[in-house]
């Protein structure tokens, strides 16, 4: 036993194969685009970054594989600052697509290799069963090193992951090799018996990943079960089990009154689900007692899976199974919690629906509150990123909506190209600052609202004097707008310049515009009009530029008060429009607190939503280790969404996987 592999054997030897990997791949690559017409377009990139791609292979991989040597994950991504917290948009999701696609691949191809290596690195690691996240040499690794030598020249993403798509039966066949040789070695050190030793360990992980796959099968219903349930009792017997004209269940799967045995049936199914763990099993079997109590009062509960009492078990169990260890204190501070509203219940002699109903409420703001705290860290900066990545949109449509509040106010040119450039600024640096709805930039918005005002003609000694004592605020009000954006002093002295003129105007009596000056009807002059001054000339063509606007914002009131309206962005990577309206659905569904699957940055890994930007379409998400944060777009979430990436722990619930193994039991016993 003295020539048996070791983890820092094995992990030379692979090492060691990574050369005759990389080539092995770069010709299998250049055979799969020349073979096959449709690749045809990629060619050209393949071509600029050929002769590089072995180097960059290996070094890319070979830091990877060093870092499995020392015993960490080479995938494991720590944030040092939290400033630094950047976000997954739907490019980035693209390449985690890509890397998916290798990954499975890789799988398909090498199945039982994969297994007997992931057992044996447990061994070595005297771990207590195979996880494939720690399987040093696992594809996730040769993936991400291919997506590195992939992206050595410019490429569209697009481009880009057809390319990696193609190069993933090369790498498949590539592995299997490598992996066949780190098998032999391990037969040949006659290793059978600790393979042996965790053989039976199966991956947990594994039906999460498959539970999108179920998304085009139609569930079985708790009321489908009740009646399938009255249907199987009241069948009558095969002959020779009964007498003539008497009925009996088929098979002993439930017995006597139905009710009560479906219940006690669906509870006990609930409890064996495997993936629950010791102490929520216990705490969910104490509750027994009030959902027994319930049900002799409440018919609906046998009847609808959206039964609060179905809720608040499908909740706990969700939030329960997020955690690997009965002893994580995060897990064991919820079961307190949970503790006191499960005694409250059982401690009710006749429970209603709206008590547990109540109880699914305190459950839901509690792991909301719960979860906003684990954020607290990194919300601020990702607001700032998800506010900093609205500045365009903000300000195109921030110019358009005060171009058609002020397309007839009495302006002065250099007042009007101030409002339309700088001032839009002013107020868009409010909202990228201190958010779309702050005061700060409320603040920006109403001066508009007190700058129009101001120039109203004042007919009389009293608007005058109104006017004289808003003018020292709208002034400060607009050095603040300009000091705020460090509008240079010359800019800003020449716009008060003419705002003041204006309003003097306005005191003597006057309008804030000569007549010359004031803004003109759209209808144009006839023949015999006279000749426009320069002064006609500037308002004409600022009109007429201002009129190739959109008529929405034409002939539009505009709400100030709802300034600006964020750009609903679209979502049509379905095929059809069902298929998109499921997806927006699924979406739209994500809320703070809830834990999902997903994989991402080349790992599968659970996470909790911690934030949720105002505007939907930023989300920031919290791992079991706290300081495993990632943020992403909401396109992104889509494009994991649709290729399998990403699921809810809760979306093939614990009732729904308790009735369709009760389901299945019936079927069986037909």
């Amino acid at each position: 036993m003295s020539n048996a592999p070791t983890l820092q054997s094995l992990l030379t030897e692979a090492m060691t194969q990574a050369p005759g990997l990389s080539r092995h791949v770069l010709n299998a690559i250049q055979d799969e685009l020349d073979s096959r017409p449709k690749h045809f377009h990629l060619l050209d990139g393949w071509r600029r970054m050929r002769a590089r791609f072995a180097n960059d292979f290996e070094t890319a991989l070979l830091p990877l594989l060093q870092a499995s040597a020392r015993g960490e994950d080479p995938l494991q991504r720590k944030l040092d600052d939290i400033n630094s917290l950047s976000l997954v948009d739907d490019r980035q999701a693209l390449q985690d697509v890509a890397v998916a696609h290798v990954i499975h691949a890789v799988e398909e191809h090498a199945r039982a290799e994969l297994h007997q290596l992931g057992n044996v690195f447990a061994a070595l690691r005297g771990t207590a069963r195979a996880l494939k996240n720690e399987n040093p040499v696992r594809p996730a690794l040769f993936a991400q090193a291919l997506l590195v030598a992939l992206s050595s020249v410019e490429m569209e993403p697009q481009a880009r992951y057809e390319l990696m798509q193609a190069a993933s039966q090369p790498m498949a066949s590539g592995l299997l090799r490598l992996y066949s040789a780190l098998c032999a070695q391990l037969r040949a050190a006659d290793l059978n018996q600790m393979v042996a030793s965790h053989a039976a360990r199966v991956d947990p992980d594994a039906e999460l990943r498959l539970a999108l796959a179920r998304r085009s099968t139609q569930p079985a219903t708790l009321d489908g079960l009740a009646r399938r349930v009255h249907e199987h009792n009241t069948r009558p017997a095969p002959l020779g089990q009964a007498g003539a004209g008497a009925t009996a269940p088929a098979a002993p799967v439930f017995r006597a009154g139905h009710g009560p045995d479906l219940l006690s049936r669906l509870y006990d199914q609930i409890l064996a689900d495997p993936r629950l763990l010791p102490p929520l099993k216990a705490l969910l079997a104490r509750l027994q007692v009030a959902v027994v109590r319930l049900a002799r009062s409440d018919a609906n509960l046998l009847h609808k899976q959206d039964h609060p009492t179905w809720g608040l078990l499908n909740r706990v169990a969700a939030h329960g199974m997020a955690f690997e260890r009965a002893d994580d204190e995060r897990l064991q501070s919820f079961l307190r919690f949970i503790e006191a509203e499960v005694q409250s219940l059982i401690d009710v002699a006749v429970p209603s629906a709206a008590l547990f109903q109540q109880a699914l409420t305190r459950v839901e703001a509690h792991l909301s509150s719960q979860a906003q705290q684990r954020s607290e860290r990194s919300a601020q900066a990702l607001g700032a990123l998800e506010r900093e990545s609205m500045r365009e949109p903000w300000r195109k449509l921030l110019h358009e909506q005060l171009a058609a509040q002020t397309i007839e106010a009495p302006l002065g040119p250099k007042l009007r190209r101030f409002m339309n450039t700088a001032w839009v600024e002013v107020i868009v640096q409010a909202m990228v600052l201190h958010g779309r709805e702050s005061p700060q930039a409320m603040m920006r918005i109403e001066w508009v609202d007190q700058l129009m005002e101001s120039l109203h003609d004042t007919p009389d000694e009293r608007s005058r004097q109104r006017l004289r004592q808003r003018l020292p605020g709208l002034i400060e009000g607009l050095r603040s707008g300009c000091d705020a954006i460090a509008l240079p002093e010359a800019q800003r002295e020449s716009v008060l310049q003419e705002l003041m003129l204006q309003h003097g105007r306005l005191l003597r009596g006057m309008s804030a515009l000569p007549d010359a000056a004031k803004p003109i009807e759209a209808s144009p002059r006839g023949p015999n009009s006279q000749e426009l001054s320069p002064e006609e000339l500037l308002q004409r063509l600022l009109i007429e530029r201002e009129s190739q606007m959109s008529t929405q914002w034409a002939h539009t009131r505009v709400n100030r008060g709802h300034l600006p309206t964020v750009p609903v962005q679209l979502y049509d990577q379905g095929d059809t429009p069902e298929a998109r309206s499921a997806v927006g659905a699924w979406l739209d569904g994500l809320h703070i607190g809830g834990w999902y699957h997903l994989f991402i940055q080349s790992n599968w890994l659970t996470a909790q939503v911690a934030w949720i930007s105002e505007s939907g379409q930023f989300f920031l998400f919290v791992g079991q280790d706290p300081d495993q944060r990632h943020s992403l777009t909401r396109a992104a979430l889509e494009r994991l969404l649709t290729h399998g990436l990403i699921t809810a722990l809760d979306e093939n619930s614990l009732v729904q996987r308790a009735v369709d193994t009760l389901m299945q039991d019936l079927d069986d016993a037909v």
